[in-house]
């Protein structure tokens, strides 16, 4: 049984809002875990910041590395970014400073930024997809239109019947920016929030770096 012109341009219509939707909820879905990404991966606060770099600290000027590692290991700082890298460091403390900086700077792009990345170039994705997928539908709602103006010359077909065509050229469209518009909003957001993290954690790697080759070196003259 064949198919007419008007049941194969109503079938694509549908799949070209299925596929907006799809990405709509994805790219959301995208910025949500990214958002709670980077919340787990920072402290709460500057004060929760400080106390943790307070407690690493007396742990460090007593060369209590052991505790230190397990205090790291605990559940309220498995998913912090500074505290498992504090466990990298305590475990490589024997390599020149230097090397030390760089473990734990490829470190921490390869397990945090790198992910976040990947989620980001999602995101993009489908800023970029979905109007395209608006202007496919565009398209299509024009071919439609003009197919209906052209049996109309020939003296059938109901003008009425364009209203649908043109509407859904337009609706695709709107949907697409709809759409698009928050993602580039919230993409910009998250960079920033992706910058914040990465001077945070900067921040108080230098720290435990400065108070880790310290003790080492006390250890060491001992």
């Amino acid at each position: 049984m064949g198919y007419t012109y008007e049941q194969i341009f109503n079938v694509i219509g549908v799949c070209i809002y299925i596929a907006m939707g799809g990405m709509a909820f994805y790219g959301a879905y995208c910025v949500a875990l990214v958002i709670r990404r980077i919340a787990q991966k920072r402290f709460s606060s500057e004060e929760a910041g400080e106390q943790f770099l307070a407690e690493i600290r007396d742990r460090l000027r007593q060369r209590d590395f052991e505790g230190l590692a397990n205090f790291c290991d605990t559940p309220q700082l498995w998913s912090k970014a500074v505290p498992q890298l504090t466990i990298v460091a305590v475990e490589n403390r024997e390599l020149p400073i230097p090397k030390l900086r760089r473990l734990l700077a490829d470190k921490f792009e390869r397990d945090v930024i790198a992910d976040l990345e990947y989620r980001v170039a999602w995101i993009a994705s489908v800023v970029k997809t979905e109007p395209m997928l608006g202007l496919l539908g565009t398209v299509l709602g024009m071919i439609g239109a003009f197919a209906k103006i052209a049996s109309m010359q020939k003296g059938g077909g109901d003008p009425t019947a364009l209203a649908g065509d043109i509407s859904f050229a337009l609706w695709t469209t709107a949907v697409g920016l709809f759409v698009s518009i928050p993602l580039v909003l919230a993409g910009s957001a998250i960079h920033v929030r992706m910058g914040k993290l990465q001077d945070a954690v900067q921040f108080q790697l230098g720290r435990l770096i400065e108070e880790l080759d310290l003790a080492v070196h006390q250890n060491k003259g001992d």
